[in-house]
């Protein structure tokens, strides 16, 4: 049979001619379940009729050269209760029209889809998903909150539990009773006078807190797309109507089968639902980073005016508002200093015990604390624009994102349900047909402990909660892991390459020597440098233009990356920079060549400057090492990781550096495009991170395998790395190391746990050892031991709460 077409229709981004065009249709008209492809130039735009998903589309445009616009949608989704019903929402998302990618988060209830852009909607994907049997809801940013969700959901099933639990009670202790007391039975009541009871109890257990299990289950079974809800219907359905019948029609059944196993039924579905209470419980607790720092920002803020201060909410604030921040609050905002000097608590976002000395000029951030003094700041970005919305972003990004290490599971619960159920019915059939008598009843234990035992909870907790939790911790501590994959491709890094000005020292030279040549003023030369430099933003720049303050204008002043400055004064043909610009220009340094090389052999930067052709002073800078950055090199090589150095510095200058902290590769005088070759060169022993923090480190940061930003550095830097270090200290690489791979060990953990649980509990559960010692495994232990399972891939999950720094000194 043909498979239907339908119609997508892709933005294209990159076309610029018919040439373009034509090679867009040829990519996608290759594809064998393309019929038609029809490229618009002025509208940049492709409409294709296809069959099948669109995510082979856009791997044709994108192979051609081009990129496709995509859009992210967020739904929270209702009755996802275990592994299964993660693959089935996922497949349900993945066969909407123009969805490229889903994933769906069991640990906190929400699917996210990459949809081409325009191709679908959120109401259109909450529509598939409904019909698929998980009601949602498209997610709106300003109104969704996640942990009131998770809250609600607790507590009804709290409800539930409790209902459950009272009713249960009577026919657990009367069937128990019986058991451990021969005559107990007999005293309370006729024997069908008792079975009436527990039918009666069960009835309203099943019908009243139970249905849910019945009524999300059986429709997704009958639509051939079983879920953990249709094996507690199927078993604890399985197990009423046996007992019913044994009740009420007992002679339709063999003579000696006519037991009754309503406290099983009764006992599954309260166990179930007190597993599903605490899981919910913990699942609250895997969110507890996010609302931590959500809490940070304060609800209100005092704004100036010229009425007087009017206390508005933060939601309210736009840029260029005047806000006053009395001693000991919190900063309402990003803003800006323009009264009041004192220092600022900013160890919540960035780790950070030490306040920071805050003067008029100087930045603040929405969420930390005011110290003693009081401020008056001005706004600079307000709402989803600040810091720590940023930094909720990003840590939401990556506790939603779907590890690799996660794809096995994935494999395996696309089969596992359906695979139980045909466990379970093959286990009946071989106990009816080999089985001693009751052979019925036994038969009947075995297949619903089957189903019951055999619910994959586990499997779909085992990564998300990790996740959760580890980009939680790791958030506290100041290491944010932007994209979730991050996570795991760092563990296995086998070389840290950092950069040096600003990453692993201050980042704040200064001038510690100034050697002329014959004849030549020193003041006059570092005049002449600083004019120059006074046109840059590098911090070598800064350092001469606070050993000199009074200087010149400089006229037609270029810079020249990895090289220096070139400009005029006076008339005169004025160069500053590193040797290699003095060789480029064919600059005899003479003796200020030999004092250069000195300096460098110390660790500091030399830099030369030069009038009209000749070599006129040495500039020594002496930019000091972090004093955090020595722990860092100590902590990753205990680790086992390898260091190395990437820098512009002379060579004398890096091995300096190197030795002093101990690092063990040097790659020295490299002009910023040469980071890049420098990591391919570094990329042999292993998988590479690359650690920078400035405009020039953004290539190598992309071309790394992971990439550190140090967050005191630039915007470019933080947007192109991996992982961004919200304070300024080397450390946090041994951190986010560290956090990786424990997030690491532990989801491998969770996974062999739920793997290793199923596998060895449901052939117990079938009866393997009932030929040995005549033991067959109980509905209701298996009900128990089912929600054990999923409580200790949680509870294991939440230990990365307690992760502590492993470079030591921070909390």
């Amino acid at each position: 049979m043909t498979a239907p077409t339908t119609t997508t229709r892709l933005r294209l981004e990159g076309l610029h001619c018919a040439g373009c065009v034509a090679r867009v249709e040829r990519a996608l008209a290759a594809l064998p379940q393309v019929a038609a492809a029809r490229v618009n130039l002025a509208a940049a735009t492709a409409e294709v009729d296809h069959a099948g998903p669109s995510a082979p589309l856009v791997g044709a445009v994108e192979g051609a050269g081009f990129a496709v616009a995509r859009s992210q949608v967020a739904l929270a989704v209702q009755g996802a209760t275990c592994a299964s019903c993660v693959a089935r929402i996922e497949r349900a998302l993945l066969a909407e029209p123009g969805v490229t990618a889903a994933s769906m988060n069991l640990a906190t209830g929400e699917a996210r889809a990459t949809v081409l852009a325009g191709a679908a909607d959120a109401a259109t994907l909450a529509r598939a998903l409904a019909a698929a049997g998980y009601p949602a809801d498209p997610i709106r940013q300003d109104s969704h909150d996640p942990a009131a969700a998770q809250q609600a959901e607790a507590q009804s099933l709290r409800r539930r539990t409790l209902v459950a639990a009272a009713l249960t009670l009577p026919v657990f202790v009367v069937e128990m009773g019986g058991h451990i007391a021969p005559g107990f039975r007999a005293a309370l009541a006729g024997e069908q006078a008792l079975r009436i009871l527990a039918f009666l109890l069960t009835t309203a257990i099943l019908a009243g807190p139970g249905r849910a299990f019945f009524a999300k289950g059986l429709p997704l079974l009958l639509k051939g797309a079983p879920d953990m809800n249709a094996l507690v219907a199927l078993g604890t359905g399985a197990a009423w109507t046996f007992s019913t019948i044994a009740t009420f029609a007992p002679g339709l059944l063999p003579p000696g089968t006519a037991h009754v196993y309503f406290e099983a039924a009764a006992v599954i579905v309260t166990l179930v639902l007190l597993g599903r209470t605490l899981e919910a419980r913990a699942k609250g607790r895997t969110g507890a980073a996010i609302r931590r720092l959500m809490a940070l920002r304060p609800d209100t803020a005092r704004v100036v005016t010229d009425t007087g201060i009017e206390n508005r909410p933060v939601d309210a604030l736009v840029p260029g508002d005047l806000i006053e921040i009395r001693p000991g609050e919190r900063i309402p905002t990003d803003a800006e200093v323009v009264e009041g000097q004192g220092a600022v608590d900013e160890s919540m976002l960035t780790g950070e015990p030490m306040p920071v000395e805050k003067t008029p000029g100087a930045p603040v951030t929405g969420g930390t604390v005011n110290g003693p003094a009081a401020l008056r700041v001005r706004a600079t970005k307000v709402g989803a624009d600040t810091a720590l919305a940023r930094i909720v972003a990003m840590v939401e990004a990556a506790q939603g994102a779907k590890l690799p290490v996660q794809a096995l599971a994935d494999r395996v619960t696309a089969v596992f349900v359906p695979a139980v159920l045909a466990v379970a019915a093959l286990t009946v059939l071989l106990w009816l047909a080999l089985g001693p008598a009751p052979a019925l009843g036994l038969a009947l234990v075995a297949g619903v402990s089957v189903l019951i035992v055999a619910c994959p909870c586990a499997m779909g907790l085992a990564t998300p909660t990790s996740v959760m939790v580890g980009t939680g911790r790791a958030a506290e501590l100041g290491v944010l892991f932007r994209k979730g994959d991050a996570l795991q491709a760092l563990s296995g890094v086998a070389t840290v390459a950092f950069d040096k000005t600003g990453t692993l020292t201050e980042g704040r030279p200064a001038v510690t020597e100034i050697a002329t040549a014959p004849g030549i003023d020193r003041a006059q030369a570092l005049r002449l440098a600083a004019a120059v430099e006074a046109r840059s933003e590098h911090p070598i720049a800064r350092a001469i233009l606070e050993a000199a303050p009074d200087h010149p204008t400089a006229e037609d002043v270029q810079a020249l990356p990895g090289f220096g400055l070139r400009g005029r004064v006076d008339g005169a043909a004025i160069l500053v920079g590193a040797a290699r610009l003095m060789d480029e220009e064919r600059i005899d340094l003479g003796d200020l060549a030999q004092a250069g090389e000195r300096l460098a052999a110390t660790g500091a930067t030399p830099v030369y400057v030069a009038r009209d052709g000749r070599a006129l002073a040495l500039i020594g800078l002496a930019d000091p090492v972090k004093p955090t950055a020595k722990p860092a090199i100590d902590a990753l090589h205990a680790m086992g990781v390898r260091t190395a150095l990437i820098t512009g510095d002379t060579h004398a200058t890096a091995q300096a550096v190197a030795a002093e902290l101990g690092i063990d590769r040097v790659h020295a005088g490299v002009l910023p495009g040469g980071k890049v070759a420098a990591l391919e060169d570094l990329r042999a022993d292993g998988p590479l991170a690359f650690v920078g923090d400035g405009l020039n480190d953004a290539p190598a940061l992309a071309a790394a395998d992971i990439g550190i930003a140090i967050g005191t550095g630039t915007d470019v830097a933080i947007e192109a790395a991996d992982v961004v270090l919200m304070a300024g200290d080397p450390r946090g690489v041994a951190d986010a190391l560290h956090i990786s791979r424990r997030t690491l060990r532990n989801i491998r953990q969770n996974l062999f746990w739920a793997f290793a649980y199923n596998t060895a509990l449901i052939p117990v559960a079938a009866g393997l050892l009932y030929p040995l010692s005549g033991v067959l495994l109980s509905p209701m232990l298996a009900a128990g031991a089912m929600a054990a399972s999923s409580l200790f891939v949680l509870s294991n999950a939440l230990r990365l709460r307690g992760l502590a720094p492993i470079a030591g000194g921070r909390a």
